[in-house]
């Protein structure tokens, strides 16, 4: 992307605003070369994906300095991950409305205080109200990240180029969490883990202020749907606190049962209302985009199935092979390498292959890799032959999925949707990633039973990446008969 010559990239980011009836940059504030645009998208989404997983190596520390008991301590991750996945369609259109430059410094603003405050923090509440607050702001921010590069680089190569760079960020910052998590707790302090995003979210606001140029339809009267808007976030919101509960509660149980219906029922009456709806936050006319429709169904289920890899083997190497944590951090640095280098040679691919075709080979690689995982992992195992070879197979059937698919969803759609749809997106991939850690956590926790000896756990956790390899190759069935063929659809 770096690559592209400041005269292409100041004509491209002049026909996404002409696009979008965009009005003209204020003076002196002219757009930058693309590679910055790229830069600052590439930053927050490397920011939001880090702090879903960062906190859960500092834990135990959280624990001994605040003196939380373990329900507690629990909602230090679950207040970041039901907020951020409550609004990241409201998030989204606010973009599309408002201004995607202006959304992204707010959301930008808005996690980086949460993160001073919950660096800061001296009570448990104070610490868990950070993190639902850092949670709106990732849902504020997540979806901005990518509208701006679909709003600002054609459709075709350059932009595949750019989504693949975005995933591979994404892909790095989850499979860092551990990683950077493990060293700041165990040089400095658990603080650390969350004073980290200050400075960089800190620099990225500058950047982003200085060379970013606003991007909104002017003119058409469009206003927020709140309707949609307190539905879908409540509803969705709900769904979330439901997939969380089953963690402690059967499936079956009042507390998780009551909000699944609720969320559900909110959900359903969210979809009637953007039906009637002149302005609705999410049009439905979107889901008649088959790319759009079938590409974040395909993205859903291959979620359910690869966000659970990472917490699988983590519990592996501790509980099983006896690492600490900071080693069990920098045993994911291959597979994250890995990922990253999958999802850089998605674009490549997908010139020859296609979209589908490589969407598929990635869902069925992963799957391969998920079945050598079950089969590999016992008790007796050592990190190289039951961690290393099967966990590279599956990362680098991710990066190859990712990219095709992001790029199938957002295609076709017209650029004053272009954050709504980016928050679908994100969207999908959160609440499949959820579910399907709720119910591979079950079905894990099934095969261990009362007994927690090695092999039973090593057992276990096989039962789930088992199970994850049959999601996967259903998921490579779906893409075959419901994603587009041919070259990706333009608008």
């Amino acid at each position: 992307m770096g690559g592209m010559s400041d005269s292409h990239a100041a004509e491209t980011g002049a026909a996404a605003r002409r696009s979008e009836g965009a009005a003209p940059a204020a003076p002196g504030n002219g757009r930058g070369p693309l590679w910055l645009v790229v830069l600052a998208a590439c930053v927050g989404q490397f920011l939001v994906v880090l702090d879903v997983a960062v906190v859960n190596v500092a834990l135990p520390s959280v624990q001994a300095e605040l003196g939380m008991n373990a329900a507690g301590l629990q909602w230090v991750v679950n207040a970041y991950s039901l907020t951020f996945a409550g609004f990241l369609l409201l998030g989204g259109r606010a973009g599309d409305i408002f201004g995607r430059k202006r959304v992204f410094l707010l959301g930008l603003g808005v996690f980086t205080a949460a993160s001073l405050a919950g660096g800061l923090a001296q009570q448990p509440w104070q610490l868990i109200t950070a993190r639902a607050v850092q949670g709106i702001g990732a849902a504020t921010l997540a979806p901005a990240t990518l509208s701006l590069l679909t709003t600002s680089v054609p459709e075709g190569p350059a932009r595949h180029r750019a989504i693949g760079t975005w995933t591979a960020v994404g892909a790095g910052g989850g499979a860092a969490g551990g990683v950077v998590s493990g060293i700041l707790t165990d040089t400095f302090s658990w603080r650390w883990v969350l004073l980290v995003n200050v400075p960089v979210g800190g620099l990225a606001l500058i950047g982003a202020a200085l060379w970013l140029v606003e991007s909104r339809r002017t003119g058409d009267g469009r206003r927020l749907d709140m309707t949609g808007a307190l539905l879908v976030t409540a509803g969705l919101s709900a769904v979330a606190y439901g997939i969380v509960q089953s963690e402690s509660a059967a499936w079956t149980a009042p507390a998780t049962l009551a909000p699944l219906l609720g969320g559900a029922l909110l959900l359903t009456l969210f979809v009637l209302a953007e039906a009637r709806s002149r302005a609705p936050l999410m049009p439905l006319r979107l889901f008649r985009l088959r790319s759009v429709s079938t590409a974040n169904t395909a993205m859903f289920v291959c979620g359910a199935a690869m966000v659970s890899s990472w917490y699988f083997l983590t519990l592996y190497m501790q509980n099983v092979l006896g690492l600490s944590p900071l080693q069990a951090g920098l045993g994911f640095v291959p597979h994250s390498t890995t990922i990253v280098l999958g999802a850089k040679l998605a674009p490549r691919l997908m010139v020859r292959a296609g979209a589908r075709g490589l969407a598929m080979t990635g869902a069925l690689l992963a799957a391969a890799g998920y079945f050598w995982q079950s089969a590999a992992m016992d008790a007796d195992g050592g990190y190289p032959t039951t961690v290393l070879a099967p966990g590279i197979t599956m990362m680098l059937g991710a990066g190859l999925l990712a990219t095709p698919l992001a790029s199938l969803a957002t295609s076709g759609v017209p650029a004053g949707d272009a954050g709504i749809v980016a928050g679908l997106v994100n969207t999908a991939r959160t609440m499949g990633g959820a579910l399907g850690l709720a119910v591979l956590s079950t079905v894990a926790a099934a095969r261990i039973g009362d007994t927690r000896g090695a092999e039973a756990l090593a057992e276990g956790y096989a039962t789930a990446f088992r199970t994850g390899s049959v999601v996967l190759t259903l998921c490579a069935a779906l893409m075959f008969l419901t994603l587009p063929r041919g070259p990706l659809p333009h608008h």
